[in-house]
């Protein structure tokens, strides 16, 4: 089954969980381990990025550690072109629509794209959009922040997203971000959309969890929340908050 049709039957069940690993904060083997506790406690995907640059060969060992590990789908979320992973189950298709730098919006895509339709490679077109504090990506992907208050912006690259085409919305606070996106901006963006909204960064809690749901999320990212000890029990206790 492709991813699409994957997410599109899980979405018709509820809210969609994905563990974002980073291939630079752990080992491969590291990162199987926490793939594999994902999948156990009911995350429903797997997504293997970084915001820092990522060898070919980190990158390759752990998306086969992960692949070993889960049944679940994997996908890629690749930071350029110069380290790729073509092993997974997708790649999501992300265009930085508020940066400044075209490449992070279209360039980089270009000098890929023909090797992803050679290779047969599933694209999920997402268009990414950053709220403050952006944390790192924010910084290396030179964006153009949204502030935190500034509901219109975020509702106009929303609407700008969907009417390009791309399936899905995806606001990011920045992984590591104090805070996850306002709920009152996830509802506002929610509210004018008609394609899915993904929503990631700072979200460290169940009652993160169940206030950015609750706003209109229908797909929820967490990544450092699995880095530190205890994260299974945390990352349980998120998952109840959303699939509750």
């Amino acid at each position: 089954m492709k991813v699409k049709e994957y997410l599109k039957n899980k979405l018709k069940q509820g809210a969609v969980h994905i563990t974002l690993i980073d291939p630079s904060r752990q080992l491969p083997e590291a990162a199987g381990r926490l793939a594999h506790t994902a999948q156990e406690v009911g995350s429903d995907l797997v997504l293997i990025g970084s915001t820092s640059s990522t060898g070919q060969r980190a990158l390759m060992e752990t998306a086969e550690a992960v692949k070993e590990k889960v049944t679940i789908p994997v996908i890629y979320l690749p930071s350029g072109s110069e380290s790729i992973s073509l092993n997974l189950d997708a790649l999501l298709f992300l265009s930085m629509l508020n940066s400044r730098n075209a490449r992070f919006i279209s360039t980089t895509h270009a000098r890929i794209a023909l090797v992803l339709k050679r290779l047969c490679v599933e694209t999920i077109p997402v268009g990414y959009i950053l709220v403050e504090p952006g944390m790192k990506i924010g910084e290396l992907g030179e964006a153009d922040l949204i502030t935190r208050d500034n509901f219109w912006k975020a509702i106009g690259y929303a609407l700008t997203a969907e009417f390009m085409g791309m399936d899905y919305v995806y606001l990011e606070a920045g992984n590591g971000a104090a805070q996850p996106v306002p709920a009152g901006m996830i509802r506002a963006v929610k509210r004018e959309i008609s394609i899915p909204l993904i929503v990631g960064g700072g979200i460290r809690t169940a009652i993160d969890a169940r206030r950015v749901r609750q706003a209109g999320a229908d797909i929820v990212v967490t990544g450092t929340v699995i880095e530190n000890a205890g994260y299974r029990e945390r990352l349980r206790s998120i998952l109840s908050a959303l699939k509750e």
